[in-house]
């Protein structure tokens, strides 16, 4: 039997920190009790408890319950590996086999590296994936080895949400892009947003904490404008609005052809049950464009100059892309991860489930 949930101090805010290390441990035991084999439930938590050093909550440990649970409804399978569909020399179509996101994206994201530091360019489809987790992730990896990267990710079956510019309906997903380039002395460039106003992690987050969802964002079973997370999960369950109106619609939909329809795993489809992600992940590397030094240079100046303008406000600062989640990173890691009651309440009752052991809890 796995005790009540332990107290933790709370901040001011009514959160509780929670060293990142213990986290990743008590993360990891988790994936190895609903039997997940090395080095599979390891890196499950790496990249969740990352999500949450960057302060991307959305995608971080809040997910545990629900990825238990897909395992579970077998929407998820564990210890699946990538297989090669298609591969050239700077391509390959991988299938995923509806394993754990943060496994096939690591391995996704090798073999893309591979292939752009022998060719210069390197484009790989993953299909058939369970869920990627925070997409920043893989652009940091191709940053972090020298190299630019573009991803485009669709979500099918589970993952459609959002509705489309005029309509009320789900349809679309919300659809992912990100981007990386390396910035020499610095913390890489680091795009990484959803086309739709806002992801549904971040509703969720919204939920547990009993707090609103930002205005403009969100609308109900008969598309009026609301702030309420539970009336969005209904029933009857809301939708997401497209941001920037026909412009994020726009884009959302052409993640839907990069990501759905190129790579195989299909655009958004009702008829799929499982939470199914795609990836469209294009990797260059900078050598073979020129010289690699005045490529890192050239960023350098761009950013110095950027940053030069006159701020908005006498204490504003301009900041890039990437920065925000390098300073969470580093504070959080010295000063412990936040996580609601609610949260870290739904965790314990996973480690219940799964009828965990003291020992197995010992980590934490």
């Amino acid at each position: 039997m796995v005790a009540p949930a332990p107290a933790f101090p709370t901040t001011a805010a009514g959160t509780m920190k929670i060293p990142h290390d213990r986290l990743k441990h008590l993360v990891s035991a988790v994936f190895t009790a609903a039997g997940s084999r090395p080095p599979e439930p390891e890196r499950i938590a790496h990249y969740l408890v990352e999500a949450n050093l960057t302060g991307h909550d959305s995608h971080g440990v809040i997910r545990v319950p629900s990825y238990v649970e897909w395992l579970r409804t077998g929407k998820v399978f564990a210890n699946r590996q990538l297989q090669v569909v298609t591969e050239t020399d700077v391509l390959a179509v991988v299938d995923g086999q509806f394993g754990f996101g943060q496994v096939l994206g690591e391995a996704a994201m090798q073999l893309a590296l591979a292939k752009a530091a022998k060719q210069g360019v390197a484009v790989v489809a993953l299909r058939n994936s369970g869920h990627l987790g925070r997409i920043g992730d893989w652009a940091e990896m191709a940053a972090g080895a020298g190299m630019l990267s573009l991803h485009f990710v669709n979500t099918s079956g589970g993952g459609i949400l959002v509705a489309p510019h005029g309509g009320i309906n789900r349809r679309l997903s919300a659809n992912p892009i990100a981007a990386g380039v390396p910035v020499k002395g610095g913390p890489p460039f680091i795009l990484d947003m959803s086309t739709s106003t806002v992801a549904e992690g971040k509703i969720r987050v919204a939920l547990n904490k009993g707090v609103p969802v930002p205005e403009d964002c969100i609308i109900d079973a008969a598309g009026r404008p609301i702030t309420d997370a539970r009336t969005f999960y209904g029933p009857p369950p809301g939708a997401i609005l497209p941001f920037g109106g026909h412009k994020g619609y726009a884009l959302c939909f052409l993640v839907e052809m990069l990501a759905g329809a190129l790579t195989g795993g299909g655009a958004s489809n009702p008829a799929v049950t499982r939470v199914a992600n795609s990836m469209l992940t294009i990797v260059l590397a900078p050598s073979f464009f020129g010289s690699a030094d005045e490529f890192a240079q050239e960023v350098e100046r761009f950013i110095a100059y950027v940053k030069s303008s006159e701020k908005a406000a006498p204490d504003g600062e301009i900041l890039v892309p990437g920065e925000p989640e390098a300073r969470a990173r580093e504070r959080r890691r010295r000063e412990g991860i936040e996580l609601d009651e609610t949260t870290w309440g739904q965790l314990w009752e996973t480690c219940r489930s799964l009828g965990m052991t003291p020992e197995q809890l010992g980590a934490v």
